[in-house]
């Protein structure tokens, strides 16, 4: 019986560590291509200044483009964890009101705040890149 509980907490351990190794080697490798996206970029960018004609219009146009289209990718990311964020909120709050008395199901009010904060930042307060401002 007592090696049953020490073969059960090395088995979690072993997964604890796995899933701690794991994701530091994730959000390393991650910063590093970031990195490694940011020198090239600036390399670009380098040369474009030493050069002239009309590639160069051509290249930012198309550095312009993928900005533009990394903004759009981070606020729709941003408008759907808000939703995601509120329904989680919203079901929490009918959960609670339904299977217990009282006030418990203010709970879901909690997350049900935070979704309706990132989608008033998303919607309303965030600069926009199209205008360089808010919009």
């Amino acid at each position: 019986m007592y090696s049953r509980d020490i073969v059960g907490t090395v088995i979690t351990s072993v997964i604890m560590i796995a899933v701690f190794t794991f994701i530091s080697v994730q959000v390393w490798a991650e910063q590093r291509r970031k990195e490694r996206e940011a020198f090239y970029r600036s390399e670009v960018l380098r040369k474009l200044a030493e050069s002239t004609g009309e590639q160069v219009q051509q290249v930012l146009d198309v550095m312009r483009e993928q900005d533009h289209n990394e903004e759009r990718q981070r606020r729709e990311g941003g408008k759907l964890a808000g939703l995601i964020v509120t329904a989680v909120g919203i079901g929490l709050c009918l959960m609670f009101a339904f299977l217990t008395p009282g006030a418990v199901w203010a709970i879901g009010l909690i997350p049900l705040l935070i979704g309706a904060a990132l989608l008033i930042h998303n919607y309303v307060l965030a600069p926009r890149m199209e205008d360089g401002g808010r919009s």
